[in-house]
């Protein structure tokens, strides 16, 4: 590689959880003053080989040589140590300390005490690569993205020159993310290792120098990222071309399905959570719903399913067959199903609100009808049938359909939970981030699967986090910031810039931030 030494090299790293193996015989190169993605599927094992570097998981066979040097990494502090550290995906900071405490926390010495000298410190790292840090901060006063600034700092100010980020930008909105590359940009200019795990292929393009791809827990491979594209690296991380296509058919005859109006809904502590929310949803048309996450969207999709009560507005549901127009506020969810409206649900949480771990394939398949059956006994052949189709249909790795859920990686179950809504033929599809742990061809799979349940007529409200696909996939993208809607946008012909602004800013309601 031009002549560099290697930062870090791993050789042979293998690493086993009980019968699964999670890296097998990987080789990995790090270089000082260069970007690298690490880039595969779900389960292919990039964390758990950087968990191996940053001292949270020890190989089970291999060696790791940093600066030429084998070494025994057996907990983060031999990793910072060495100069390595790591911001996982899950911030690890004490909510009632300051940025300036969070950051010294657990470090030995006087230097604790003085917290003058270390906000002091503190600046002269912000300054150097362009962090916005105010020391004094309490935690529970931060955004999400003010966080995860503290977290990088923290690693900086321990003397890290080698940082690996897990899924950096899952949760920031595109104006955060340009702000954390430009600073990412600073610390390879001066000389520092980053690593950055992702599944994005866009900000591997925008971001990395290198990039490397594991598959199944193999390394399959490295090179520069100007060398390579977007498909040549989806080939490498599936095993076999995918074609990177969402369709977007024209809604054909889009008739008013739901209409919501001035809906307002309070979480459990009594926050409100939604305030005077109104838009209709169509038939035959995705209408996507765009936000920071917390923004009331889990809120929505639960007031609407019957799961989460309101506190005022309306919801109407307007009958295909007859045109009427029917209240679904003070319904529970049985009451909704029973008026003849179907609507399908995939939550946030998959095992706590959508499937039962302990029970196989075919006994969750029931839990969406076994109200339509009457007498005693259950009838298990439809259920039996419907896990057999979506098993099949949509590449579920499974043993079979007795197979407990719990048994399942995560992207499986949420193969099962998107098949079973979608299999109940619903009127009206709500899905809230469908494709959360899928690897990119299972989720092209569901995108199809979306865009065929359109194509039947069904009204689809698509909550997603991702904003690439909402603006590929969606008709209309509703916009929530702070509970409200701050705007209702075309799918077509929109930017991301825009719908990034619109998420942060209430209508520039709130210039100063």
């Amino acid at each position: 590689m031009d002549g560099k030494t290697a930062a870090v090299k791993m050789r042979n790293i293998t690493k086993t959880f009980g019968s699964i193996v999670a890296n097998d015989k990987v080789w990995l190169d790090i270089y000082r003053g260069e970007i690298l993605a690490l880039l595969g599927e779900n389960g292919s094992g990039k964390t758990t080989l950087m968990n191996m570097l940053s001292g949270i998981y020890y190989p089970d066979e291999g060696q790791i040589f940093v600066d030429g040097k084998e070494v025994a990494i057996r907990s983060p502090k031999d990793a910072f140590d060495l100069g390595i550290g790591m911001i996982h995906q899950h911030f690890k900071l004490v909510d009632v300390l300051s940025a300036a405490e969070n950051i010294i926390l657990g470090l030995p010495g006087k230097g604790r005490l003085d917290l003058g000298s270390v906000s002091e410190k503190i600046k002269a790292i912000c300054e150097t690569y362009g962090f916005d840090v105010d020391p004094k901060k309490k935690v529970y006063d931060m955004s999400v993205s003010e966080k995860q600034t503290v977290e990088i700092v923290k690693v900086l100010y321990r003397g890290a020159d080698i940082l690996i980020l897990d899924e950096p930008t899952a949760v920031l909105t595109p104006q955060e993310t340009d702000k954390l590359f430009a600073v990412l940009r600073n610390m390879r200019d001066d000389g520092k290792s980053v690593v950055i795990i992702t599944h994005k292929l866009h900000e591997v393009e925008e971001l990395s120098d290198r990039v490397a791809i594991l598959r199944k827990g193999h390394f399959i491979g490295d090179m520069l990222t100007k060398d390579t594209n977007a498909m040549e690296m989806t080939s490498m991380m599936v095993g076999r071309p995918v074609v990177l296509n969402i369709d977007r058919p024209e809604p054909k005859d889009p008739q008013p399905r739901l209409v919501v109006k001035d809906l307002s809904v309070r979480d459990e502590d009594g926050v409100l959570k939604l305030d005077g929310v109104s838009f209709t949803a169509n038939s035959g048309e995705i209408l996507g719903v765009a936000g920071i996450s917390g923004c009331g969207q889990k809120e929505l999709l639960e007031a609407i399913a019957g799961l989460h009560r309101a506190e005022g507005g309306s919801i109407s549901y307007i009958d295909p067959k007859t045109g009427e127009h029917e209240e679904l506020i003070g319904k529970d969810p049985a009451d909704i199903s029973d008026m003849g409206v179907a609507l399908s649900f995939v939550p946030e949480d998959r095992l706590g609100m959508g499937l039962v771990g302990s029970m196989d394939l075919t006994d969750n398949m029931m839990l969406r009808s076994f109200r339509r059956t009457r007498g005693v006994f259950t009838n298990r052949k439809g259920p039996h049938d419907l896990a057999e189709k979506v098993v099949k249909e949509l590449e579920v790795n499974t043993p079979g359909v007795s197979t407990p859920v719990r048994r399942l990686s995560g992207g499986n179950v949420q193969k099962v939970l998107v098949g079973r809504e979608i299999a109940a033929a619903p009127t009206v599809l709500l899905t809230a981030y469908a494709v959360r742990g899928l690897d990119i061809s299972a989720s092209y799979m569901i995108y199809e699967l979306i865009n065929k349940q359109k194509e039947r007529g069904v009204a689809v409200i698509y909550v997603g986090e991702d904003l690439d696909v909402l603006l590929e996939l969606c008709d209309r993208i509703l916009v929530l910031c702070g509970g409200k809607v701050s705007g209702l946008v075309e799918g077509r012909g929109a930017t991301k810039r825009k719908v990034g602004m619109m998420m942060t800013r209430l209508g520039g309601a709130k210039e100063d931030e």
